[in-house]
């Protein structure tokens, strides 16, 4: 049976590695709401893989399965 090459891991570059980001609520109140982070799913890490990509456009931070 062969062994399955061992996944890198890298830091998220969204939450940098946290797990999750404030964002404003609102223009009108000062208040940041935390939230979980979605591309790494809370973990502060990403697998490297030759399947999932990370693409960062106007829109944000982005990562293609």
């Amino acid at each position: 049976m062969a062994k399955e090459p061992k996944l890198k891991k890298l830091i998220c570059p969204r939450c940098k590695g946290n797990g999750f980001f404030k964002v404003k609520e609102s223009v009108h109140r000062q208040v940041d709401k935390v939230v979980q982070c979605p591309m790494c799913d809370s973990q502060g890490e990403v697998d490297e893989t030759k399947d999932s990509s990370i693409i960062i456009d106007a829109d944000g931070l982005h990562r293609m399965h």
